[in-house]
This record gives structure tokens, sequence and C-alpha cells, in this order.
């Protein structure tokens, strides 16, 4: 124990021990009535009436499980998940099932709190027979009638619509995403009222609680309730004091009368176990404390005659950067923990951190994600670094602070962003500090802030695809899976070399399993449709995203824009459907001369059909990434052969790559391999005959 973090004087410490326990355990020990409490009381608001794990109004907080509190207000049962309240519509004791529903959409679609439907996933988690319905408010006039109107604060135009999925807002103001009965969804996006009806109606969702200790508890003939203490299912039962997992039949203590002797000498004997345990405990801490400052005098006795030498237990030795050799901190000592936590990277203190990016300073931000910010800083040695300050130091961000960490320095390759180092875990905020590099995204140089400079051309798109493809594969050899590949995470040198970026949904890839099953992350219009509906992650759903980046790169247009037609708001879908209807000329960007140069026309039309076959559903249909890498390179080598022998411009055959392949609908997505077999003895033919 460290006594340092305590802000009492030592002669007090005996003192608050004795009172805290003197005041804690016999309320524990001494409250029978807990059985009484939970045994008679229910949680009743109109018609909804609820035992455990639920409480609230008169039910006390000991009878449920602290993250099901049930309110109750004009006769209408609300529960708050996640900061979000939702009225309770149904509870099936049965089933362990709610059925619940957003409390401000219950007036209508012009009261959200403009806030995503998010289930606190150590509580709940959804029944099968709902998908996510997206409410888009704000959008700009488009060719497609709004289904709604309203004038949300901050937005500029009224103008809102609905899309199946969780998709992002576009150049709309705000999106929120609602779960709605598979049933009602076609419904519910064409018709307002069918829309409003299945947000009325609400859905459902499974509580996740270990009902083993509350089926054993009632068997034996006790009430279930919650322990703060042990933060567990616990078992109250007649006439014992002290919470247990099953009730005896022969309890150690009478059955409490009230106003009678049998209280009062339960309330005798708890204080006096108390009061023992109290002094007992004090005078061990005392004895501790004592023994601490002789060891601690000891200790700086010794090193003042010897030095003691970094690998000493004495204090943990200075972490050195992997990327390069610079001076440690003695500073930064405190700020360690001990082990192997950061993998031999640097850990840099939190103040050294503010002072390289003048204290956070909005002007210096590159940039931000679902989990942080990025922040252009100069370290006190020179160097110009990319820091990355997560959002929130929780233990989910702590996990995922060092799950990128772990990732990140144990893999070298050309091609991936470098980690300089990071704070401690336990610092006041959770830092990465990266390599900057100063050349933007390719989703800046395709459609953002630098899409006009026309640097881009041809060959380093197509360079920009095999660099990627050779990142991601090496990744997958590594048994890793990125989780959310996309435009804006990949990074370009001044000489337009890429580095794969953000490694925060990372997860390592066991070797043992075909999947990691999980919640669904990522981006919106890169995710792998099969790993959305079914949670499997594997590395064929990186290879989906990276099948709508290589559509990017020939296309120039985002992943997901609500400006576009309704069916070509996701990009994929767009390609897909263009891609069997032989309208390839229609998705690539006019910029890179696809009608007049035929070498572009050429490598351009064998991308979108590699990119065809990474966008497949069915994710055993899709090539592995070092499939698609292998493709890449055998597309810019081809060319080359090409160009070194002065083939002329055939383009009857450049267009008789797609248009020797018979037409495809969504449904026949399975005979995928006739048409590669196709195309490639295609390729061959013309590479020959010209």
């Amino acid at each position: 124990m460290n006594f340092s973090l305590f802000p009492f004087p030592p002669f007090l410490w005996l003192p608050i021990f004795v009172f805290l326990f003197a005041t804690r355990i016999p309320c524990c020990l001494s409250n029978p009535d807990f059985y009484a409490s939970c045994n008679t009381s229910q949680f009743v608001c109109g018609s909804i009436a609820a035992g455990f794990p639920f409480w609230g109004k008169d039910r006390p907080d000991v009878c449920g499980i602290p993250g099901l509190k049930l309110k109750c207000k004009n006769d209408t049962p609300t529960i708050e998940i996640k900061d979000e309240t939702y009225r309770v519509l149904e509870i099936d004791e049965q089933s362990q099932t709610l059925r619940i529903a957003r409390e401000d959409y219950m007036d209508g679609l012009c009261q959200p709190q403009l806030k995503n439907t998010t289930l606190d996933p150590q509580l709940f988690e959804y029944v099968p027979g709902y998908k996510n319905l997206t409410i888009i408010y704000g959008c700009p006039i488009t060719v497609v009638p709004a289904l709604f109107n309203c004038r949300i604060s901050g937005s500029a135009s009224p103008e809102g619509y609905v899309l199946p999925d969780a998709v992002g807002p576009g150049y709309c103001y705000r999106s929120v995403f609602v779960p709605v009965s598979e049933l009602n969804l076609a419904t519910a996006i064409i018709s307002l009222s069918s829309l409003e009806g299945s947000l009325k109606q609400g859905f459902q969702v499974k509580w996740k609680v270990d009902d083993t200790t509350c089926t054993n508890c009632i068997g034996s003939k006790g009430v279930c309730g919650y322990d703060h203490l042990s933060k567990e299912t616990t078992c109250y039962c007649l006439g014992q004091f002290i919470p247990t997992k099953t009730c005896t039949s022969s309890p150690d203590i009478v059955p409490d009368i009230p106003g009678g002797k049998s209280s009062k000498v339960g309330l005798g004997v708890g204080i006096g176990i108390a009061g023992a345990a109290a002094v007992c405990i004090g005078l061990g801490c005392w004895l501790l404390l004592i023994r601490q400052r002789r060891k601690r005098i000891a200790a700086q006795t010794k090193s003042k005659g010897q030095p003691t030498p970094p690998s000493s237990k004495g204090e943990p030795a200075p972490i050195i950067n992997f990327s390069q050799t610079t001076p440690t901190y003695p500073s930064l000592n405190s700020d360690l923990e001990k082990g192997s936590t950061y993998f031999g990277t640097r850990v840099f203190s939190y103040e050294e951190l503010v002072e390289a990016t003048d204290n956070f300073n909005p002007s210096k931000e590159l940039g931000d994600g679902g989990f942080g910010t990025v922040y252009y800083g100069v370290l006190n040695d020179g160097r110009v670094v990319a820091v990355k300050r997560l959002f929130e130091n929780n233990m989910r961000r702590a996990e995922q602070f060092m799950n990128e960490i772990e990732i990140l320095t144990r893999l070298r390759h050309k091609n991936l962003v470098s980690l300089y180092g990071c704070t401690s875990k336990r610092s006041r905020e959770l830092i990465l500090v990266y390599e900057y590099v100063p050349n933007g995204t390719v989703a800046d140089h395709l459609h953002g802030n630098r899409s006009k400079s026309g640097l881009l051309s041809w060959p380093v798109r197509l360079s920009i695809a095999i660099e990627t493809a050779d990142a991601l594969a090496y990744l997958h050899a590594s048994d890793v899976i990125h989780r959310d590949v996309k435009t804006n995470n990949i990074l370009l040198n001044n000489n337009f070399q890429v580095k794969v970026a953000d490694f925060g949904l990372s997860r390592l890839f066991p070797n043992d399993v075909t999947h990691v099953s999980t919640a669904p992350q990522g981006t919106p219009g890169y995710v792998d449709p099969e790993y959305y509906q079914c949670y499997q992650l594997t590395d064929k759903s990186d290879v989906y995203s990276f099948g709508v980046v290589l559509i990017e790169l020939i296309s120039s247009l985002q992943a997901v824009d609500t400006n576009r037609h309704r069916l070509d708001i996701n990009l994929a879908n767009m390609a897909v459907n263009k891609i069997q209807n032989h309208a390839v000329n229609e998705l690539i960007d006019p910029c890179l001369g696809f009608e007049k140069d035929s070498a572009v026309r050429k490598m351009a039309t064998s991308v979108a059909e590699l990119a065809f076959r990474c966008l497949q559903q069915e994710r055993d249909m899709r090539p592995t990434m070092r499939e698609v890498l292998e493709a890449l390179k055998r597309i810019e080598k081809e060319n080359f052969v090409s160009e070194k022998a002065d083939v002329v411009d055939i383009k009857e055959d450049d267009v008789g790559l797609l248009n020797n392949v018979p037409p495809f609908s969504p449904d026949s997505i399975g005979t995928t391999d006739k048409w590669v077999s196709s195309s490639t003895t295609t390729t061959t033919t013309n590479t020959s005959s010209s």
C-alpha cells in the first residue's frame, strides 16, 4: 500500500480506519431488512412491473444491478443507457428481454438528441430481427425528395431522409442511427407515418446478467439482490445478515423480530466485530509504515555511497526509442511502469507533449477520427511529429492504447507509419507520438482540399495502390487485421510514398481461429457487409475495404456521398452495378485520360475488375491480400512491357476486356470465377497480339 497517496498525517490514519470500518461494516452486518425490502417491493409504473435485476422508485438499489435503474414519470417507465433515455414498453423476465424506444422520437422526428443508439455491451445485446436505420438531418436539396422537414439548430437546410444501415451524414448536417424491425424497414424508408410508427414500436434488447446465482438463490428460498461491495449478484436470506450465494436451512443468526432482542444482539455483534477488525488493520498499517520508512532510510544511506545501476530494482531502466537514439530524461522514470508494457518504445511525459504541441493548439490539428485528435508537434530534440491524443482516458481507451502500441512496435515495413513513443497508461492523458507524414492523405488528394493540385496522375495512383496492398499483405502475414482501411488512413510523404496509419481499430488475429467475433466497427462505406451482418471479422474484411479504396483511386469519388443518386450513395454498390453493366467508362475519373490513353484504359479496366473481385458480398469469393498485391504488380508490369514493345492503340480489343463477359445480375455473383478466368485469358491474348 502506498501511504504517500493519503493526504492525512500518520497519526490520523488509525482513527480514520476505525471510523470507516465502524460505520461501513455494521451497516452491512446489522441490516436484515434487505430480504424484506427486495422480497416485497417491485418497481411498478403504469402497466410495467419488474423485479430483479431492475430497481428504482420504491425498490432500493440493493435489489438490482446498477445499470438497470428504472424511472417513472406520469406512469411512463424509462431507462437510461449510455446517457440516452429510452421508454420501456415491455419487460419479459422469462426471455430476459426489454422492448425499448428512443424517448426523443416518441413525439416526432424533430426532437432528437442527435446521438446514435448505442448499448452498454456489458449489460445489453440486440435481439435478432432488427436492423439499423439512419435518419439524416440538414441535407441540401437533392434529386431525392426529402422524407421529412426539420429545422435543427446548426443545420443549413431542413431537408431530411432515411437510409438502411448505419451511414455517415455526407454533406448533410447530422445523422442518427436507430434499430427498427426488419419487417418494417422497407416501408419506414419511404413512408413518414411508417417510420414514426416503427420508432414508437421500439426494439428489443436482451439484458446480460448471469442468472445462475439468482436461480440458486430462489431455489433456496432467498431473494436476489446486488452486493455493492463485491459488485456481484447476491442472495438475501430470511434471518441472515450477511449476503451469500444461497440460503442455508439453519442460519447462523436467528430471524429478526422488529424491536426484539435479536436485532439488538445482532447489531452489537456486528459493531464488535467491525471495531476489532478496524483496530487490527490500523495497527498492521502502522507497523507497515514504520517498516517502509526504515527501508527508505537504509536505501538512501546506501545510495549516497554507491550509485544504483540502471538495471537494478531501484529504478526502471530508461527506455530507448527504436527509431533513433535520443537523450532520455530522468524525469520520465517516474512515469514508467515495470515490465515490458510498452514493448521497447519511448515513454514521453505529458508536459513534454503539451510543450511540443503548444498546449494542443487547435491551429495545429492535423485531423481527427473515432478515437482521437492528431496534432502537429515539434519535440525538444527538433523532430517533427504527429501527436495522437485519445479522446477519453477510460478502461476501453487504455486497452485500445496498449493494443496500438503492441502492434506498431513489433511491425516494421516501409509503408507503415512509425511509432516514436507514447505516454504512460497512468498518465493524465493517453497519447501516441508518430512520425510526421507531411503530404496529407490520399483522400485529401482525391476529393479533399488538395484535389485540385492534379498531382495524382495514373502512375502515382497505381503506385499508391501497390504500396498500400503491400503494407496490408504484410499485416495479414503478421496475423494482424487493420479493420479500418480507407483513403483517410493512407498518408503520403513528399515523394507520394504510402504510409498506412491509424491502427486504432486493429486487433491481433489469433492463429487458431477463422474469425474474430466483435461488435461491428469501422467507417461507413468501407465496412465488409458480411462482417456487419454476422459480426465476423477476417482478413477478407480488409480486402473488401481495399476494394473500395481501389474504386476511389480510379474514380476520385467518395466512399459515401448523399449528394449522389439514391442508388449510388454507396460507392461500392455503384461500382459493382456499373462494372456488371459494362459501364466502366462512367466510373473512371475523366482527368486520367481513360478515353484517349490506351494504356490507362487497359490498366484502369483491369483495376476495376480486381476491385470487383474484392467487393464480393461473400468473403470466400474475394482474393487474399497477397493475391491482390500480385495482381496489381502484374498490371503494372504488363503495361511496362507493352510500352517497351511500342504497342499500338487497339481500342476494340481493350473494350473487349469486358464486352466479352456475359452480363451479371447481383444474384449471379457466384459465377465470378468464370469472369476472372475469361478476363485473364483475354488480357493475355491482347498482350500477345499487341
